[in-house]
């Protein structure tokens, strides 16, 4: 469900946070969706219950999910994300890593490019071979 880098310098509250919105952006959780109580989720990513806690009332803050008393917490019904918006900084975080773990495999910058560059032209033939009728411009928004 959620990764959690205990090595990270960010906080692991922040990480649930993130990890919570991307899966509900992903669409791996949905709106309405019942969520692992604290001490499940707290037990899940060997995570302290008082951080899991801190994590939930600042998404509960944001109104990304909601608790109702003695039934659970929620996927908030209305939260509606900005999708490009999130998106991108989503895909910005992932590209982001993947150029400092080039940089430490001593990958050029020439070559990351050429990578992937092919690898987006692998990409877009299989989606025309599939007889999707996806173009560039639609690619660019997954």
């Amino acid at each position: 469900m959620l990764k959690i880098d205990s090595r990270s310098s960010r906080p692991i509250y922040e990480q649930i946070i993130e990890g919570m919105k991307v899966n509900i952006l992903k669409g791996i959780i949905l709106p309405g969706e019942k969520l692992p109580s604290v001490r499940e989720l707290s037990s899940m990513i060997t995570a302290n219950p008082n951080t899991v806690s801190k994590a939930y009332r600042e998404l509960e803050r944001q109104k990304v999910i909601e608790t109702i008393r003695g039934r659970g917490t929620y996927v908030s019904s209305d939260y509606k994300p900005k999708l490009e918006e999130d998106r991108m900084k989503v895909l910005k975080e992932d590209i982001k890593k993947i150029i400092i773990e080039a940089h430490y495999m001593g990958i050029e910058k020439k070559d990351l490019l050429e990578i992937m560059n092919n690898f987006y032209e692998e990409v877009n033939v299989n989606f025309k071979s599939k007889g999707s009728e996806k173009n560039d411009k639609s690619f660019q928004s997954l």
